[in-house]
């Protein structure tokens, strides 16, 4: 499929070399009549336009569109349409560059530390579920890096702080203290 402009000049090719009426030819190629026969008229104000845009651009290298077509509109006080002036804009190919975004090195993580005895490092973490009936259940689990043993689940509806402490509190009086700090990682399914 051709833009309308492409038509319109095959439109206007077939009317001069082969002799087709233009109500012929416009059906032929898609185009209305309205479009064949239209002629655009250059506004006189858009070689002024243009000059005011260079010379802003010559004096503000990083200034964009926006602060030029803002400058035109509120400090010299002309009333010109920002399509328009864009359309000008970018006819003189005034676009600036978009500088690609720099990407961050990232620097790799460290391995994961495997403890070396049970009761060194305890992880814990929340999950969420749903019923089938719709309501929200949390659990709580806490385990053993060493052995991956799960030493204790909390699951109800609502788990406050002061049932957390409880539980974990329950824990080292089973287990005794841990020797590293609790890893802690919020998920919710």
């Amino acid at each position: 499929m051709k833009r309308p402009s492409q038509r319109r000049e095959l439109a206007e090719k077939a009317v001069a070399q082969r002799g087709v009426s233009i109500a012929l030819a416009c059906r032929i190629f898609g185009v209305s009549e309205t479009c064949y026969r239209y002629s655009p008229h250059r506004n006189i104000d858009n070689d002024e336009i243009a000059d005011l845009l260079l010379g802003l651009v010559k004096m503000k290298k990083s200034w964009g569109f926006g602060l030029c077509f803002l400058h035109l509109r509120n400090v010299l006080g002309h009333r010109w349409n920002h399509k328009r002036v864009y359309h000008i804009y970018r006819e003189l190919e005034l676009n600036l560059r978009i500088k690609p975004r720099r990407r961050l090195k990232r620097e790799k993580p460290e391995e994961f530390a495997v403890p070396d005895a049970p009761n060194t490092v305890w992880s814990m973490d929340f999950m969420a579920d749903r019923l089938a009936e719709g309501r929200q259940l949390r659990l709580l689990n806490v385990l053993d890096d060493f052995n991956r043993e799960g030493l204790g689940i909390e699951v109800d509806f609502s788990l406050p702080t002061e049932r957390v402490v409880r539980s974990l509190n329950q824990i080292i009086e089973w287990r005794g203290k841990r020797k590293h700090p609790v890893k802690a990682a919020v998920q919710a399914a």
